[in-house]
């Protein structure tokens, strides 16, 4: 259904950009633009899914649970893709968590790694935000005026969101008492069966106590924190240059690197958080307010399609081609152990 959600907005989306345009002279545009740079930007595009991998298979060593980084890039297209197809991103870690459990990953490792992967990176792009707008404030005056509301809200709501995740981190126990708590509200409202109470809650505990031993281990090892920021920033500044790789594909070179890379991160704060189907329609919007100015008229309605096709809908089409394989696989496994 999301799926579905994702292709009305993306049609009426691009109807109202190209409505003044014939599909030969949207083709023409598009054909105009260098292959191989935008070959560059979709390898960056699998570079950013590649990023998430390395982060958890980094974390799984830390913990000494021993995966392969093809597992760990299975998990990454996985959780890429759910997050493209839900709103605000809240698919994606479930399912990936999901199969980690599948593969005997403990659900307390691989809550502690989802959490410091989200909290990673809705601060690494606060921050490099922040940078940006106090370093290139002109910059960004001049070209993101006009959605200068949409970045004060996707700053409130990151911010918001990433205390919230800290305020787990630092304090584990919480979690498991607003657990045991939750549990309870929901076997007195009968939404929960009494029986199944003492195993829930059981479960709670048990995986609220892992993520507390393995948080414990993080806070002692700071440098793993540092490395995780660390990658989370490149995969930041992979992302958002893709941008600037398709600006290289018209052969365009006014602009520099570090304002493509400024607006992009801006576009990246005020839309992230809102809750619709990979911000879709909301991130083509902001893209022509941000862009025109620097692709030109003619130029940056080709260019939204090359950079939202690479940024967005090739990893949601390499996800689809991973959750399909591994489905199939799955259905494999299952027919040989029935026989």
């Amino acid at each position: 259904m999301d799926i579905g959600l994702i292709l009305v907005i993306t049609f009426f989306t691009l109807h109202l950009i190209f409505r003044e345009q014939e599909l030969p002279e949207i083709i023409h545009d598009l054909k105009g633009a260098d292959p191989r740079w935008i070959f560059f930007g979709a390898c960056a595009a699998v570079c950013v899914v590649a990023g998430e991998s390395l982060i958890i298979h980094y974390m799984l060593r830390v913990l000494d649970q021993k995966t392969s980084f093809l597992k760990c890039l299975k998990y990454s297209f996985i959780g890429f893709f759910f997050c493209y197809i839900t709103p605000s991103s809240t698919g994606g870690q479930p399912m990936q968590m999901y199969h980690m459990k599948k593969d005997k990953i403990k659900i307390g490792y691989s809550t502690l790694i989802m959490l410091m992967i989200t909290i990673a990176y809705k601060s690494v792009l606060v921050l490099m935000a922040l940078g940006f707008l106090i370093f290139n404030f002109d910059f960004v005056v001049q070209h993101a005026v006009d959605m200068k509301w949409l970045i004060v809200l996707g700053f409130v709501l990151n911010m918001s969101f990433i205390s919230a995740l800290m305020l787990v981190f630092i304090k584990p126990i919480w979690a498991r008492a607003i657990g045991i708590r939750t549990v309870d509200i929901l076997t007195k409202l009968r939404i929960m069966k009494r029986r199944h109470k003492e195993k829930y809650t059981e479960k709670i505990i048990r995986i609220c106590d892992t993520y507390a031993m393995g948080a414990d281990y993080i806070k002692r090892n700071l440098w793993v924190v540092l490395n995780v920021f660390l990658i989370t920033a490149a995969q930041r500044i992979c992302l958002a240059s893709i941008t600037w790789m398709v600006y290289k594909a018209y052969g365009l070179g006014s602009t520099s690197f570090i304002d493509i890379l400024t607006l992009q991160i801006m576009i990246g704060v005020a839309v992230e958080m809102l809750p619709l189907p990979g911000a879709a329609g909301i991130t083509e919007g902001c893209f022509l307010l941000a862009f025109t100015d620097i692709f030109g008229l003619e130029l940056v309605k080709p260019a939204l399609l090359i950079s939202r096709g690479l940024t967005f809908y090739l990893i949601l089409l390499l996800g689809g081609i991973v959750v399909f394989t591994v489905y199939c696989a799955g259905i494999k496994k299952d027919r040989k152990k029935s026989e």
